[in-house]
């Protein structure tokens, strides 16, 4: 291989680079050799790509003789639904990506792989039953958000269609301390006001920020996976095991209960589906290609996101 081969080979486009997960994922990239160029809505400068996915802009010849492509780009599910916030968490997702696919699939020498998020939403209200990458997704009609995963994955077919790799990482609820879900319970925790978030007996799937990273990493260089892919701890837990294992690592009471009617109340129907629907996923396809997770167990994934030593 040439040099300007092997230069190209190890050369990764990041969509979405300062979110929570890509402001972890490139400093990793970077460490691992790769020259990491972000695809970003600013200004241009250098190592960025600018696109405007919201009005369909993107000159396909930026990204001519990349290796690879993650797309993580995303308006944020976590605040209230209005008809507009719906709008733009649908258009930013089906929209960006199929522009992104339909440019990729037009190169001469398209990437040998494109990782496009997905999330376990797509599985919808499902109980306790154990959820794989081979079970059948929720019903779009009851569910907002396993509607917008559906079509989100599928505006990624022009990028199969010509042979690219694609990966679809539905990630849970990932747990870091600078963002998410996460970052949001950690002050009224800290006040003891903490509880269980409806009954309380819903599954909650999660992956520590580290292993969602770590996650990707693997799925960018194991040629074997493609399609969905699961990321995810291999141990979910219900919300009340969740709640009651974060005021352990916090050392503080959770006492104080939030019911469905409230959270319906205050959030609409993004409390149905980000905090009261049920999604007990496990990772198979990831477990069979042998990743290790770094962080399987909660407790142990809590206290090292949020810096707190074991007893």
């Amino acid at each position: 291989m040439t040099r300007s081969a092997e230069q190209s080979a190890l050369h990764v486009v990041v969509s979405g680079a300062g979110g929570l997960i890509g402001s972890e994922l490139v400093p990793r990239l970077s460490r691992a050799g790769y020259r990491v160029t972000r695809l970003t809505r600013g200004p241009a400068g250098p190592g960025t790509i600018t696109w405007d996915p919201a009005n369909s802009r993107l000159d396909p010849a930026q990204l001519a003789g990349v290796a690879a492509v993650i797309h993580l780009a995303g308006e944020n599910v976590g605040a209230r639904w209005t008809p507009a916030r719906k709008a733009r968490i649908r258009d930013s997702r089906v929209g960006g990506t199929r522009l992104l696919s339909k440019a990729l699939a037009g190169l001469p020498r398209p990437p040998r792989v494109l990782i496009s998020s997905s999330a376990v939403g797509i599985y919808g209200n499902r109980g306790s039953a154990v959820l794989t990458e081979t079970s059948p997704p929720g019903d779009p009609k009851r569910s907002f958000l396993t509607a917008v995963c559906l079509d989100w994955e599928a505006a990624a077919e022009p990028a199969r269609a010509a042979g690219i790799r694609v990966v679809h990482p539905r990630f849970g609820v990932v747990l870091s301390r600078r963002g998410g879900a996460l970052a949001k319970l950690l002050l009224p925790f800290r006040l003891g006001l903490g509880g269980t978030l409806g009954s309380g007996w819903q599954w909650m799937s999660w992956i520590s920020v580290d292993d969602a990273v770590s996650a990707i990493l693997h799925t960018l260089i194991d040629e074997r996976l493609e399609g969905p892919v699961n990321v995810t701890s291999p141990e979910a837990v219900t919300n009340r095991d969740f709640v009651g294992t974060l005021g352990r690592v916090l050392g503080r009471p959770t006492l104080v209960p939030i019911p469905a009617g409230v959270l319906r109340l205050i959030f609409g129907e993004m409390a149905q589906s980000t905090m009261l629907d049920s999604a007990r996923v496990e990772p198979e396809k990831l477990l069979r290609a042998g990743y290790q997770f770094q962080h399987p167990d909660l407790e142990r994934a809590l206290r090292h996101v949020l810096g707190v030593p074991g007893q």
